[in-house]
């Protein structure tokens, strides 16, 4: 079973730019689905960004479209999220996940899979983003 560790939250600008990684460990994230959610206080856990692990399909929340990247290192066995154009509203505790089960593109629902954190059962225990001035 794959461990996950995040690191690189904290509080910046709006406008400015924060970098996360996600460090695995205990297996390759080669065979997983990996994805990053974030939740704000008194809100629902929401996908950011995810990768679908048999053809790297890249997946992005509307909100996020051009201001975030989502990257991964094999080499180091590590997942990043370039944040950049920081909002308030992008405050929140960020986490990444991973699944190896094999997950469709869309649901029943026609939600992105590896975006609807139901469907990814290993989590990090998160980093707090604060953007603020």
């Amino acid at each position: 079973q794959v461990q996950l560790v995040e690191s690189g939250g904290g509080l910046v600008q709006p406008g400015g730019s924060l970098r996360l990684s996600c460090a695995a460990s205990g297996s390759t994230l080669d065979y997983y689905a990996i994805g990053w959610f974030r939740q704000a206080p008194g809100k629902e856990r929401e996908g950011v960004s995810c990768v679908r692990h048999d053809d790297g399909s890249l997946y992005y929340a509307d909100s996020v479209k051009g201001r975030f990247t989502f990257s991964r290192d094999n080499a180091k066995n590590t997942v990043s999220l370039q944040m950049n154009s920081l909002k308030p509203e992008d405050t929140g505790v960020y986490y990444c996940a991973a699944t190896s089960y094999p997950l469709n593109s869309y649901d029943a629902m026609g939600r992105v899979a590896c975006l609807s954190y139901e469907y990814l059962e290993v989590w990090g225990q998160g980093t707090l983003v604060t953007v603020s001035s």
